[in-house]
């Protein structure tokens, strides 16, 4: 490791953590001091330690906002999923953990496959700015994208509208189907979200540590501790060497 490195990435022996609160797959709670708890928090911390320095979480309500804040200085580190639009601003490794993104239908839908979705006059909902929702952006060719702001008002948008699916990440959508009689949640996925970790792109020492980093914690088994410390096993999968 650089000093160079150290340098780019801390602030007076402190690392400032972006984190996404939320994906509640990779922040499951709160400590007792306000810090979020969770893979992602932990992963962070890691790293703070990895370079002699203390972790200082900074945390955001969606995903957009922390892409977003990666021009003004706030963070250090963002840990969010890798996208090309973000990708423009903000340094990533390659991903550390993958989530399946797919849709749940309503019940009596004649959409049976992930394929299906993308025709005509079929109607999604989808929380934007989310990784997902930026892919589908850039994929579909024929159906209509729906946006709210976070996964509550999504849900609230898809049962009060006239929707065909509802996309999302797997884990979360079992939730939904559960209060919905008779929705089902489509085989297979259309993308797979993949969480890395972000610098600003004028750290170019700091960027290459965090990509040397990521792939240490995935081989070193330290990643998928994580998920099962955090009660995340089956939901979250160690994503594969870069």
């Amino acid at each position: 490791m650089s000093d160079e490195a150290i340098s780019q990435l801390t602030k007076d022996g402190v690392l400032r953590a972006g984190i996404n609160l939320g994906n509640a797959l990779l922040v499951t709670g709160e400590a007792e001091n306000g810090d979020p708890v969770g893979v992602s928090p932990d992963m962070a911390r890691a790293i703070a330690e990895a370079l002699g320095a203390e972790v200082s979480y900074v945390p955001f309500k969606s995903p957009g906002e922390l892409a977003d804040a990666a021009a003004t200085g706030l963070w250090d580190i963002g840990l969010i999923a890798a996208e090309p639009s973000r990708a423009e601003t903000i340094a990533f490794t390659a991903a550390y953990v993958e989530i399946e993104a797919t849709y749940l239908v309503p019940a009596g839908s004649a959409i049976q496959s992930v394929d299906e979705v993308d025709k005509d006059g079929v109607r999604i909902a989808v929380s934007g700015r989310s990784a997902y929702d930026l892919y589908l952006t850039r994929s579909l060719e024929h159906a209509e994208l729906n946006r709210a702001t976070g996964a509550d008002a999504t849900f609230e948008l898809f049962t009060s509208g006239n929707f065909d699916a509802l996309a999302g990440l797997r884990p979360g959508l079992l939730g939904v189907a559960a209060k919905l009689e008779g929705s089902r949640i489509l085989d297979g996925y259309f993308t797979t979200v993949q969480q890395a970790i972000g610098t600003p792109k004028a750290n170019t020492e700091g960027a290459a540590f965090l990509a040397a980093f990521a792939e240490d914690a995935k081989a070193s088994g330290m990643v998928k501790g994580l998920i099962e410390k955090h009660g995340v096993t089956g939901r979250l999968s160690v994503a594969p060497p870069a």
